[in-house]
């Protein structure tokens, strides 16, 4: 991958992230919490593949996604590990979302969520402002 790919796939990963956002706020305010938290996860699946692209990494899974992310940016001290933990609670959340009929979120466990996630996505924007992106 060169530098100009890079960059624009570093850019479309980053408006898919937008996109989930948008989508998750438009869900939550039709009470829709559990498809809301659900696009929560993916504004963090779509930050963490922009900084692994960084890298030159391409993920191929969800698991693989939260793998790379713990070895490339955890591990090395580049990234705080308290955003490793809010990606994998919120991939669990996403899977009791999506696959747990019994399992409902409400409007203030979607606020909750979406302030980490908020915080998580500046994290990024800053993490790859700083790496000579955006």
């Amino acid at each position: 991958m060169n530098e100009h790919n890079k960059r624009i796939n570093i850019e479309s990963e980053l408006n898919r992230a937008n996109d989930a956002l948008k989508a998750a706020e438009l869900l939550a305010q039709n009470d829709l919490c559990n498809d809301a938290v659900s696009k929560l996860y993916y504004v963090l699946l779509y930050c963490v593949r922009a900084l692994l692209l960084l890298k030159g990494i391409e993920a191929r899974s969800h698991e693989g996604a939260l793998r790379m992310f713990g070895l490339h940016f955890i591990r090395k001290g580049l990234i705080e590990v308290s955003y490793s933990h809010i990606f994998s609670k919120m991939m669990k959340y996403r899977e009791e979302a999506d696959y747990n009929p019994h399992y409902y979120f409400t409007r203030e466990d979607y606020a909750e969520y979406k302030k980490e996630v908020d915080e998580f996505s500046e994290m990024v924007s800053t993490y790859l402002k700083n790496a000579g992106f955006r």
